[in-house]
């Protein structure tokens, strides 16, 4: 019989009982995300930027019906390697384990799953938000709702600008999402240093970050998550030229070949990785790395204080 609870990698059950550091990190970029071979290289180099900053990486993804926090590498490999890898956000979690099935886990679906195991701080490129249209297809990602509703702090380089950058700002502001941009006052647009939409608050440390954590802790007042927003310099985001030809190429593409719901993201990232001759992909690359890095530092702060706090 499958084993349905959620199991944790050996590292990480340890961390996790002498609080010590963990980051969470999604699998999808693994087997979604970026192509083969790059993938399990790029992986496996995520997991090396959590470690580096002083804590312990904690990929999340399902083999053969196994939902497991912190892949070792053989079934990290699994992931990046073998086809029919099952892309899975929140709800499909229980299909999945009851089938037996390979799956890479979502924005939304590592948030839960990683607030479940005990892990409070989360790396990922992107978050997912409102697809153009949305006033039309009600296309909205599941991650808005799930952050709502789970308390754990993302740190993202804020949403994909293939989205609608304004309503899905909107959207957080209405499910009571924290956002703060990590020294900056304006919201990152993922390739785009600056989205065009100014934040209320800003970070200016690891450490800032951490209380925040804690006053949130502290009040007892329901929340869900924080959204801690890390924008690329601007001399290492995509140009923007050259982003917003190829977007709006993406868009009249997507068009006409009737693309929709969850297939629309991968179709414009590989749209843009093919149009811009792989300049996308770098700075893709350069976006989860530079995250992995903040939210280890982020999750070592937090660790810190909380055995400040204990004695």
């Amino acid at each position: 019989m499958t084993n349905f609870h959620i199991s944790l990698g050996s590292e990480v059950a340890d961390a996790l009982r002498d609080g010590r550091p963990v980051v969470a990190l999604e699998s999808t970029i693994v087997s979604h995300g970026l192509p083969r071979p790059d993938n399990l290289r790029v992986a496996r180099e995520i997991e090396q930027a959590v470690r580096d900053a002083g804590a312990v990486p904690a990929t999340i993804g399902m083999v053969a019906g196994e939902l497991r926090v912190g892949l070792d590498d053989t079934q990290l490999t699994r992931l990046a390697t073998v086809d029919g890898v099952s892309k899975l956000s929140v709800r499909d979690l229980a299909p999945a384990a009851a089938t037996g099935a390979d799956g890479a886990t979502t924005v939304a679906a590592t948030s839960a799953v990683a607030a479940a195991a005990g892990i409070g701080v989360f790396a990922t490129g992107g978050l997912g938000g409102v697809h153009r249209e949305a006033a039309q297809t009600f296309d909205e990602s599941a991650d808005l709702v799930t952050l709502a509703r789970t308390p754990i702090a993302v740190v993202c380089a804020g949403v994909k600008s293939i989205l609608d950058v304004g309503a899905t700002l909107e959207r957080l502001e209405t499910l009571g999402v924290g956002v703060v941009g990590y020294r900056t006052r304006r919201f990152p647009g993922f390739y785009r240093t600056d989205a065009g939409f100014d934040l209320d608050w800003s970070v200016e440390s690891p450490e800032q970050v951490a209380d925040v954590l804690a006053a949130r802790a502290a009040h007892g007042v329901h929340h869900g998550g924080l959204v801690v927003a890390n924008p690329l310099p601007a001399d290492e985001q995509l140009d923007p030229a050259l982003h917003d030809r190829t977007l709006a190429e993406g868009l009249a593409a997507l068009a006409r070949q009737g693309v929709t719901g969850k297939a629309v993201t991968p179709f414009l990232l590989s749209h843009f990785h093919s149009a811009t001759e792989g300049a996308s992909l770098a700075v893709n690359v350069r976006i989860i790395l530079r995250n992995a890095d903040l939210a280890a530092r982020i999750a070592v702060a937090v660790a810190a204080a909380r055995r400040t706090r204990t004695p």
